[in-house]
């Protein structure tokens, strides 16, 4: 009996510690295929990891700030906090889809079905107190925002079915099932999730907007504030990480100064002063005509890089959630009335190339019939899809034959929707309202894109009434969804994920504080979100992207505007960078200046 207890016990302890003989500790982890730096690399492709230190970078921000809690929906934080001051376990590749190496962890073990994840800490990870950074603090951030956090955070942290502490330096994730099965990027937002310290914030009022710097652990602190006019950062001559592969070539500047400008005028001016050292210009108008004695004397320098890399999504968002805009054929309609072309060529000295997908200038943009993979998928919800996805390729409406026929087109459309034309005003047949509506805009700049759209829609005898709000104004308004129409960009990156149920799932629909402003509500389009969250290999993505992608468009949720093709940067010449690659624009924070 003796025998057989003991035999029992040995057999528990075994089976207990099965699935820890599945995974391996790990320097890195990659969502899809392998990782492209070996264990013993010394930095990423894109720095220069002898980049010396030393020296000021000034920015210029149009805006303001009213708090340092950057994890709130109240009040807009600065420039850089959560870049600069915040660390995560991992840190992302700037030159892969989607590859983390470690920081604060110095390795991970995840389970092959990505059930579960175990961190182990690096034993030198501190705060910038001094105390280190243990498993306590990591379980505690993750409680905090599952409690406290946005919209965002509390959607993909409550797939997380259990956080342990297995010692001081090592906490597992163990993840919930979603529809019977693992979300697959549940370890990696684990990782990437910013960490804060119990001690610090155990007896504070997390949700609390304030002016009082956090403690972090991150490469830089905060040195001075002027609310809302300008912050200073200094860099930590004794960050715990400042030699990690994964920062090498990074933080190279001793400080860090942002100044806020009301507007893109005064601010293009304090750069000409040379009071703001780098600026990216995407007024091509204005570009043409940087025309200031410091380009003559070379002082600043000017250079244009080539997109290689994804552009996102910039577009007229219709909010559904309005009566007006609940008809699909009325979201159509208005976009035979948007002239890009025009606007292109008066304003942007045709600069830009039409966007015609959430996800252009990448392989995941879907472009002529569905085919393969995404044909399945999209197959699969054939009846709840319109006819064209299957029998179209998605194409913008041009005004290349006369705006007459576009028009024509918008008026039958509306017609079927049941709106009619009475003494020159689109009204409701039934209710005999008139259509109007507010576009809702953030900055001064968009104006003119608005108005001239606004003016179009007169043609149809619809009023479109066009409003700047202040920062904080259009924030709340935004993040409560209390609008017609606004102007927004969406951006993605080469491995879409998480984000994509927070900007277009059901659930984000009703939340304040998600990105899903049109109010999308359709299973076709959570399913298909769902999908590329459990993509285990590439190619299952790029499929569940494009269904996604070809929904979204043929749903008429918005009407696209343009992206440039290129991305323009000038910056005074004491400030120099790494080799510019397909990745693009470099990170500030890979920058330098030149030793005099």
């Amino acid at each position: 009996m003796r025998k057989l207890l003991s035999f029992v016990i040995l057999f528990s302890c075994f089976v207990f510690f099965i699935p820890f003989l599945n995974a391996t500790p790990q320097h890195g982890i990659a969502m899809h295929g392998s990782l492209k730096y070996p264990k013993n690399f010394t930095h990423f492709d894109v720095v220069n990891p002898n980049a010396p230190k030393g020296g000021e970078l000034k920015l210029a921000i149009v805006g303001t700030y009213d708090t340092l809690n950057p994890f709130i929906l109240k009040g807009s934080p600065p420039a850089g906090i959560r870049d600069i001051m915040f660390e995560s376990l991992m840190k992302r590749s700037p030159d892969e889809p989607f590859s983390l190496y470690g920081l604060v962890a110095e390795s991970v073990e995840m389970d092959p079905d990505r059930s579960w994840v175990i961190y182990t800490l690096n034993s030198k990870a501190k705060w910038q107190d001094g105390d280190p950074i243990t498993a306590k603090d990591v379980a505690f951030s993750y409680k905090t925002y599952l409690e406290h956090g946005t919209s965002g955070q509390q959607m993909a942290y409550k797939k997380v079915k259990e956080v342990d502490i297995i010692n001081d330096r090592k906490v597992k994730f163990t993840f919930n099932k979603v529809d019977g099965k693992y979300d697959g990027e549940m370890p990696f937002l684990m990782g990437m999730m910013l960490l804060i310290p119990e001690h610090f914030f155990k007896d504070k009022n997390f949700e609390k907007t304030g002016l009082t710097p956090f403690l972090t652990s991150g490469p830089y602190k905060v040195v001075k504030i002027e609310p809302g006019r300008s912050i200073t950062y200094q860099r930590d001559p004794n960050y715990w990480a400042k030699d990690l592969p994964v920062n090498k070539g990074y933080f190279n500047f001793d400080t860090l100064h942002f100044d806020y400008y009301k507007n893109a005028a005064v601010a293009f001016e304090a750069f000409k002063a040379g009071d703001v050292h780098a600026r990216e210009e995407s007024d091509m108008g204005k570009w043409a005509q940087y025309d200031f004695p410091a380009i003559h004397n070379t002082l600043v320098k000017k250079i244009e890089i080539p997109h290689q890399h994804q552009v996102g999504m910039q577009a007229f968002a219709f909010n559904t959630r309005r009566d007006l805009f609940k008809d699909p054929r009325v979201r159509r309609a208005l976009a035979y009335v948007f002239d890009f072309d025009w606007l292109n060529k008066s304003t942007y000295h045709s600069s830009l190339t039409r966007t015609t997908s959430f996800f252009d200038n990448t392989e995941l943009a879907a472009k002529g019939l569905p085919e393969g993979k995404e044909l399945a998928l999209l197959e699969s919800f054939r009846d709840k899809l319109p006819k064209e996805v299957f029998e179209e390729p998605y194409t913008l409406p041009t005004f290349s034959k006369g705006s007459r026929e576009n028009l024509k087109i918008a008026r039958d459309l509306l017609k079927e929707a049941g709106w009619v034309t009475k003494g020159g005003q689109l009204v409701n047949e039934k209710t005999g309202k008139p259509f109007t509506f507010e576009i809702l805009l953030n900055v001064p700049e968009n104006e003119k894109i608005a108005l001239a759209f606004a003016r179009n829609l007169k043609q149809l005898g619809i009023t479109a009434t066009v409003r700047t709000a202040d920062a904080s104004q259009y924030t709340a308004r935004q993040t409560n969804m209390d609008f017609d129409m606004i102007l927004h960009f969406w951006g993605h990156s080469m491995s879409p994920g998480q984000e994509q149920i927070f900007y277009w799932s059901s659930e984000a629909a009703d939340k304040p504080g998600t990105r899903n402003y049109p109010g999308i509500k359709s299973p076709v389009v959570d399913s298909f979100c769902n999908a590329i969250t459990n993509a285990k290999e590439r190619e299952d993505l790029v499929a569940a992207v494009r269904a996604l992608d070809r929904t979204l468009l043929w749903g008429h949720y918005v009407i696209p505007l343009g992206h440039r093709t290129k991305d323009c940067v000038a910056y005074w010449n004491h400030i120099d960078h790494p080799p510019l690659g397909p990745t693009g624009l470099p990170s500030i924070h890979t920058l330098w200046a030149k030793r005099k």
